[in-house]
């Protein structure tokens, strides 16, 4: 056998059919493929997505072999979202001035080409341009880096159009991304897919992996970053293992941050939203007098009610040691 065809690439078929071997270069399909998708003029159809109409274009045939979504959308039914250019009305005389030798029927043909190989515009509200981008990578070339950021969007766009083997891969991806440096990312993007059904697998591990890890999470500052009523669920988990003074200070910094961001609120206000899932009475009285009270934002009443709390606790016959 030739050494010309003894090269990585080149799949050499059994002894008994020594004259076929198979030469494959998937890796070269898909960056062709890739940069297929990334040239405007070679694609037919071309996505707005998300709130700023980012443009992401795509070929239609290869989306519609791989998601019977998109075949459906794409080939089977007319899209209400489908962007329409008025034709001119000279548009006819013109072509028929240009091309007189031809015969009018042909001109009528041409004006009258079939949706389905005119270049087409959808607008998708659904996802962000980030994760379609991504979704239509994977679609065109078979690869995609998954990465925390839009894990959970990817996850829930391949679950939307029928993407099985990607939604497997996001979902086992989920397991070993979970960690302190992404977990606010994850919850952060939890907020724009909540509607979704993997969703809430997805939240349901990430909090349990908070659960676990309360104090150093509470301590992190993208934890500044995440909704409110997420901050709220997070501090009345009564699996959360992060000691009551962690959980004011992380409410605290979360609100100083609010009140940079809106100017017109005030301090007092917003972490009031929190107080109700931080019991005082199990921060020590030396630091309830010393780091809470002088900062003016708890009221009195739960300051005094934290150490009156303490003070029946300490003075109780079972806390007194028994005198002989």
């Amino acid at each position: 056998m030739p050494e010309s065809l003894l090269q990585p690439g080149y799949s050499v078929m059994a002894e008994s059919e020594p004259e076929l071997s198979t030469f494959e270069n998937k890796s070269g399909l898909a960056e062709d493929m890739k940069f297929l998708a990334s040239m405007p003029e070679l694609c037919d159809v071309t996505f707005l997505v998300g709130d700023t109409r980012e443009p992401v274009c795509a070929v239609k045939a290869v989306l519609a072999a791989r998601s019977r979504v998109f075949h459906k959308m794409l080939y089977q039914a007319p899209s209400p979202q489908r962007k329409k250019e008025p034709a001119p009305r000279e548009n006819k005389l013109r072509l028929f001035l240009k091309r007189s030798s031809e015969p009018l029927l042909n001109l009528q043909n041409a004006s009258q080409q079939p949706a389905s190989h005119q270049h087409q515009t959808l607008i998708i509200e659904e996802f962000e341009p980030d994760v379609f981008r991504q979704l239509i990578e994977y679609i065109h070339t078979g690869c995609v880096t998954l990465q925390p950021r839009t894990l959970l969007g990817v996850m829930n766009a391949a679950d939307y159009y029928g993407l099985d083997e990607l939604r497997r891969a996001c979902a086992g991806f989920v397991q070993c991304c979970i960690n302190v440096d992404t977990v606010c990312a994850l919850l952060a993007s939890a907020e724009r897919y909540i509607q979704y059904k993997c969703t809430k697998s997805l939240v349901q591990k990430v909090l349990e992996f908070v659960d676990e890890h309360g104090n150093e999470v509470l301590n992190l500052g993208s934890f500044t970053l995440l909704p409110q009523h997420v901050v709220r669920l997070i501090l009345a988990r009564d699996e959360l293992q992060a000691d009551e003074f962690t959980k004011f200070q992380a409410a605290l910094m979360w609100s100083k941050k609010y009140c940079d961001n809106n100017p017109n609120t005030f301090l007092k206000d917003v972490i009031g939203n929190f107080l109700e899932y931080i019991q005082f009475h199990k921060i020590p009285a030396n630091v309830l007098m010393r780091e809470i009270h002088p900062l003016g934002i708890v009221p009195y009443s739960i300051i005094m009610n934290a150490l009156a709390y303490q003070t029946q606790q300490v003075s109780t016959p079972e806390n007194c040691p028994l005198i002989e």
